[in-house]
């Protein structure tokens, strides 16, 4: 006769309490994604218990079970697509960080892709992107290990690290044989999201992310442009902006219109499908503007050059952008954590959507072309606008 004492008992009772609860919730979002069938939820509840259950009896190596919940609700989420995640208390923490415009680590912005890290795009200046890593590059592997069957989190978990420390990335990337690897000391990255200068008689703004104050400091930049009255041009580089806040995308658009739909959302729910016009008031007066985007250039980003381009506003150089089409709410969570998760999908002036698609520029001109270029020491893509608008 084998005895248990109550002490264990009442932890195997939680345990299981926990698994079940943690499993209905599961389902139930499957259920409210898939609308299967009532009988058909209760069948894969019992089997999804099972398999928990031969896991923690067979599985080679203790089980962490609070680690094994959180890779089954991310499971869920990223299920959904590539953009809907789980953030654990910390990552919720870092992701505030994030948009409020200083934050540690690589400087990387990544996507989920056919099971590996996809870079969306590298923030300027930022410690990846001195290393040379460039958009649409694919992570397989992060040190030694393999990207392959990690969940995105858990992936930029590895990532993540104190600042100072070296990791090894190991990428694929299109157009090259073999793999490439790069070495990287995490750092701080302060994200001063506008940059500006003039070039002749061209005023030109670099926003490399939207944050809660990228739309103050491109107001501020153009005021200080307009001081100078030689400036009567103006060109916005979107290159390798991979997004941030839809309010601030908004903003900035209306920056450079007088009126008309910048945007609009359409969710699951026809009563929260949302419209954003511009008001009066084109802050540079009319004046000629290009737009710069390439294949960096994402969501946010996408927002801005598309309605730009469909009012006519701006004249788009570059490449086709990402086609990232879709926005996530992040809602927090009771053990102050949250999930990303996908609540609509944007649509320009147009009637278009960029989900998988992205903008295409007016005037096509590849990154790695020489065909326009003007002087060696900068990117060919400006030239050509510096060259088109002293035209």
């Amino acid at each position: 006769m084998v005895r248990i004492n109550s002490k264990r008992k009442d932890n195997d009772m939680k345990k299981k309490k926990l698994f079940y609860t943690i499993i209905f919730l599961q389902f139930f979002l499957f259920k409210i994604s898939f609308s299967a069938n009532e009988e058909t939820i209760y069948k894969k509840i019992d089997l999804f218990s099972e398999v928990l259950d031969k896991i923690n009896k067979e599985y080679v190596e203790e089980v962490n079970q609070s680690e094994s919940m959180d890779a089954a609700i991310n499971g869920v989420l990223q299920s959904l697509d590539p953009y809907s995640a789980y953030m654990s208390p910390e990552m919720f923490k870092e992701m505030k960080t994030e948009t409020s415009g200083e934050f540690g680590g690589l400087g990387i912005e990544v996507s989920m892709e056919a099971g590996v890290v996809k870079v969306i795009s590298p923030i300027d200046n930022s410690p990846a992107s001195k290393v040379g890593v460039k958009a649409g590059d694919y992570i397989v592997k992060i040190n030694d290990m393999q990207v392959q069957g990690k969940s995105l989190s858990e992936a930029v978990e590895l990532m993540r690290g104190p600042i100072g420390s070296k990791i090894v990335i190991t990428v694929r990337r299109i157009g090259e044989k073999k793999a490439l690897t790069f070495e990287i000391i995490r750092d701080i990255i302060k994200v001063a999201s506008v940059k500006s200068k003039i070039i002749n008689d061209v005023g030109y703004l670099r926003l490399t992310s939207f944050n809660e104050n990228s739309s103050q400091q491109i107001k501020e930049k153009i005021k200080k442009f307009k001081n100078d009255k030689k400036i009567n041009k103006y060109i916005l580089d979107l290159r390798n902006n991979p997004g941030g806040l839809l309010t601030q995308a908004i903003k900035i658009t209306d920056f450079f219109l007088d009126d008309g739909e910048i945007v609009s959302t359409k969710s699951r729910k026809s009563s929260e499908n949302r419209k954003w016009f511009a008001k009066k008031g084109d802050l540079i007066e009319g004046k000629t503007l290009v737009v710069l985007i390439n294949y960096g250039s994402a969501s946010a980003s996408e927002i801005v050059a598309g309605a730009l381009k469909d009012h006519k506003r701006a004249i788009l150089v570059g490449e086709d952008t990402y086609g990232k089409g879709s926005v996530q709410s992040i809602i927090p969570l009771q053990n102050k954590g949250a999930i990303r998760l996908t609540v609509s999908k944007y649509y320009l002036p147009s009637g278009d959507s960029i989900s998988e698609v992205g903008v295409s520029p007016d005037i096509k001109i590849d990154e790695s072309s020489d065909e326009f270029r003007i002087n060696t020491k900068t990117d060919n893509q400006l030239d050509f606008a510096i060259k088109l608008l002293s035209g």
